[in-house]
């Protein structure tokens, strides 16, 4: 729920932002961002997978051109979310990405992570470590 109002507000800002795309109300933008999170979570992964060796070819550009076709392809569903053509999805479809990033680092609940070193004997420790951790030794063999 948290995210799907996070890529709301990113889908508005982004809207403002752009000139090529247009959002009538707070409730075709709720829509939308649904929309695009389903697509994102469905359509996305098999999209990048059909599109493997030119993205490989593009270093990861090709990426951008499916966000692009997804926000456009969300744009043709969804009453009231309109967007003038390509341009305009690519650019929003962009900024979106960084407004939802930046919004969800702000909301995204702060990981930790907890580093230990210390010289093994052989014997395991006095205390377990606390927690998800992973044990690893190494040697030096002359």
């Amino acid at each position: 729920m948290i995210r799907w109002v996070v890529n709301t507000v990113a889908l508005i800002a982004a809207s403002h932002i752009i000139a090529g795309v247009r959002i009538d109300s707070w409730e075709t933008a709720i829509i939308a961002a649904l929309f695009l999170g389903m697509f994102n979570a469905t359509l996305r992964p098999i999209l990048i997978v059909f599109t493997l060796p030119i993205t490989i070819a593009t270093l990861g550009l090709f990426t951008l051109i499916v966000n692009a076709f997804l926000f456009y392809l969300v744009s043709k569903i969804v009453a009231g979310f309109t967007v003038a053509g390509f341009w305009s999805a690519f650019w929003a479809a962009l900024a979106f990405s960084v407004i939802s990033f930046v919004l969800n680092l702000f909301v995204a609940p702060t990981v930790q992570y907890n580093t230990r070193f210390f010289r093994s004997s052989g014997r395991p420790p006095k205390e377990p470590p606390r927690g998800d951790y992973i044990d690893t030794e190494g040697w030096v063999e002359k």
